[in-house]
């Protein structure tokens, strides 16, 4: 069934919309024939060529290249563009904060605070925000639900999980119309194959150029992987819901993949035999996370619509599409 056009006719402000989970949530908003899309990111990770299909669908796509940061810039790109709505994707990832921790912390808060205050001083009316099941860290019990205790593992969790209570402590001070979407972890095309890529990426890459795959310690750590655009989608929908404001809904596929199933599954899908092998973990990695996607369900009638294995066989088929371009 076909979502009702929720942001028809509104003004919408996307920060790292030129990101991977940020470029098909773009390409989703477009779907509801919003009256403006603007688009701030730094390219910090984002491409420009990830808005291609967006821009072909809505031409007047606006993208300005900016430090979301910068709280001057932002309030008057808000007020030039008259913004109704801003979803909150910009984000330095997690590998940057086991180089760079103070510097990760700061640009995260930051740029979430930055954005509140804006909501707080009637800049625009609604804030959707990102956060990342990484700030739960390994799973206490599961599924986890929101009711999970925070116990981040890494100084990129400590940021999300910092950013969240921001947002939370704004809606609840100033009563402002303030949600938070916590996905697990997103794959499908565009994701970043170049710098701070994620496993999916990178195992496909390198099994597309038969090289060893690498996977840290003993593979059996495990994930819930959620197809992007099933994230995409829930997030225009947790938006549109008002029984959502000043709460953290998780979206994920409510299944449970070792990484090592992950590997096998991903080769199985290139059609490549190439020997796996197992170094050292890596520091902060949670050991286990499976969501519990009730709270979705209850509220926005949440239900994954890809499947791992139809995800992973549009995923592939995207990077053998691109094989030889730059990552």
């Amino acid at each position: 069934m076909t979502p009702q056009p929720t942001l028809k006719g509104t003004r919408v402000l996307v920060t790292g919309g030129a990101g991977f989970i940020g470029s098909h949530l773009v390409d989703r908003i477009v779907q509801d024939g919003p009256e403006r899309l603007v688009v701030v990111d730094n390219l910090y990770l984002g491409r420009e060529e990830n808005l291609a299909e967006a821009r072909t669908a809505f031409p007047d796509l606006a993208f300005r290249r900016l430090d979301a940061t910068d709280y001057e810039a932002m309030e008057r790109i808000i007020a030039e563009e008259r913004i109704d709505s801003v979803f909150n994707l910009a984000v330095i990832p997690l590998p940057a904060s086991l180089v760079r921790p103070r510097w990760t912390i700061e640009q995260n808060v930051s740029i979430t605070t930055v954005l509140c205050e804006l909501l707080r001083t009637g800049a625009y009316r609604s804030l959707l925000h990102f956060s990342s099941s990484e700030a739960y860290g390994s799973a206490a019990y599961v599924p986890m639900d929101e009711a999970h205790p925070s116990i981040p593992s890494t100084p990129y969790a400590a940021s999300k999980v910092s950013s969240d209570h921001v947002v939370l402590s704004y809606w609840h001070t100033f009563g402002l119309d303030a949600a938070i979407v916590r996905p697990f972890n997103n794959f499908g095309p565009r994701q970043n194959s170049g710098t701070y890529a994620g496993i999916i990426p990178i195992v496909v890459e390198r099994g597309m150029r038969g090289e060893p795959i690498e996977i840290y310690g003993d593979g059996e750590q495990t994930r819930d992987f959620v197809f992007v655009r099933d994230t995409a989608d829930a997030a225009v929908r947790i938006h549109a819901t008002p029984a959502t404001r000043g709460r953290i809904v998780n979206i994920a596929s409510g299944r449970e993949v070792s990484v090592n199933r992950l590997v096998a599954e991903l080769l199985d899908v290139l059609g490549v035999d190439v020997p796996v092998q197992h170094v050292d973990p890596r520091p902060g990695d949670v050991r286990r996370h499976l969501a519990s996607i009730d709270l979705a369900r209850e509220l926005i009638g949440f239900e994954p619509a890809t499947s791992l294995r139809q995800g992973l066989v549009e995923t592939v088929a995207w990077y053998q599409a691109r094989k030889g371009q730059p990552a």
